[in-house]
């Protein structure tokens, strides 16, 4: 089983700091902080044999939390750092990014690193900074039933498209959201067409000298690509792409029944399209991990990390929560009264795998198995004590992990 450690990444502070130094996102002595924080948090990954490194992108984060609007940028500089470790933006958010200058940015990337990058590709639900940063493609969160059919049209040509610039010589796309040439019916007026006859790919200009196709470079190293993923929360149209074309579906949901059959449904569905996959093989899930030398300690390290990123801020976007539903709870959005009783209710539904290393390792182990006999391929552990916990304790959960709960599942 691989695993890939998924921080946010957040500025290092306590609430008090957060109030004192707002907005603290835009401090450069504590942003300094937090790059300083997670070289050290790559290093002793490498240093401990974890597969992948990964941060999510957000934008316009002033209170310090999910600060990182550029991860392939940040990877660049950490990749140099480390040996061996893999690094995922988790994730692209590729309806208000370019799909050309998108699959460019991680074809570089994987050639400068090679094969040293995954990717995982997201919808977006932060209206924030989504609906500001696209504003010319009128994409919007996925809040509402036309939202979101609008925001998954334009994904979804967004992703054919990158898909064609990593895998073909020279391409075009006729999309309704986007077109390849611009205008589809061809460039004029290309200043060295000879040269591009002679050099270029073939079907990239015709014989009157008009551009009818584009070629990206460069292209990955790995062949065909690098790993893709996307993230499932619930949506069957998100785990059946996944299943056709081969991507890894990370699940959130943690309820042994419904994972397993997420499981189940991402092998039937990618057998119907010839990819023949054993149960949890090709699959990964996300999960929130705290260790501890007793179960009470690693509890309160739990709530002082996962239950406090989870309670204060994810539930406030309703749908975020959804996979922590259970029977009595009311229609709606979830609430919990504090820190700790969420902390509980995602240990109950299995989001969060919490003890000490015996525990934690029994635990994973359900969950290696798929909840029955199956054999997970990844695991992406939400790092939340980045940040907010010491870098000694950071270490320490890293640490224990590595040497005493991941070997019987390597």
């Amino acid at each position: 089983m691989k695993v890939t450690l998924f921080a946010m990444p957040t500025v290092p502070a306590t609430n008090e700091e957060r109030e004192a130094l707002r907005p603290i996102g835009r401090s450069t002595e504590r942003y300094q902080v937090m790059l300083d924080e997670l070289r050290t948090i790559v290093r002793a990954c490498d240093d401990l044999g974890y597969t992948a490194f990964a941060t999510t992108e957000h934008h316009f984060h002033t209170e310090g939390g999910e600060a990182n609007p550029n991860p392939l940028l940040m990877f660049a500089h950490l990749a140099a750092l480390t040996k061996n470790l893999m690094f995922i933006p988790t994730s692209i958010v590729l309806t208000a990014a370019d799909p050309i200058r998108t699959a460019e940015d991680v074809a570089l990337f994987d050639q400068m690193y090679p094969g040293r990058v995954g990717i995982c590709f997201a919808r977006g639900y932060q209206k924030r900074w989504l609906q500001v940063l696209s504003q010319r493609g009128n994409v919007t969160s996925w809040a509402s039933e036309e939202s979101d059919r609008q925001n998954r049209a334009i994904f979804n040509e967004h992703l054919e498209v990158l898909l064609k610039a990593w895998t073909s010589d020279a391409f075009d796309y006729e999309g309704e959201h986007y077109q390849v040439p611009y205008p589809r019916e061809g460039i004029t007026g290309w200043a060295a067409p000879d040269w591009t006859r002679r050099f270029g790919a073939d079907g990239e200009i015709d014989d009157e000298g008009v551009i009818r196709k584009i070629g990206a470079i460069p292209r990955p190293f790995q062949d065909p690509h690098p790993q893709v993923f996307l993230p499932y929360n619930g949506s069957p149209a998100t785990l059946e792409n996944a299943a056709r074309r081969g991507f890894v579906p990370i699940i959130t949901e943690g309820r042994a029944d419904p994972f397993a059959e997420a499981c189940r449904t991402y092998r039937d569905v990618a057998a119907e399209s010839g990819r023949e996959f054993g149960i949890g093989e090709n699959v990964g899930a996300v999960r929130c991990i705290a260790l501890g030398d007793t179960y009470d300690e690693a509890f309160e390290i739990a709530v002082r990390t996962a239950g406090y990123e989870w309670h204060n801020y994810f539930e406030l976007f309703g749908g975020a929560t959804e996979a922590f539903r259970i029977p009595s709870d009311p229609p709606g959005m979830i609430r919990f009264e504090d820190e700790a009783e969420c902390t509980q209710r995602m240990i109950d539904v299995g989001h969060a795998l919490v003890g000490t290393p015996d525990d934690v390792r029994e635990q994973l182990g359900a969950l290696h198995r798929c909840h029955g006999d199956g054999e997970l391929d990844w695991l992406v552990w939400t790092f939340f004590a980045q940040g907010t916990m010491p870098r000694e304790a950071q270490m320490r959960q890293l640490e224990l992990f590595a040497t005493k709960v991941w070997p019987d599942f390597r």
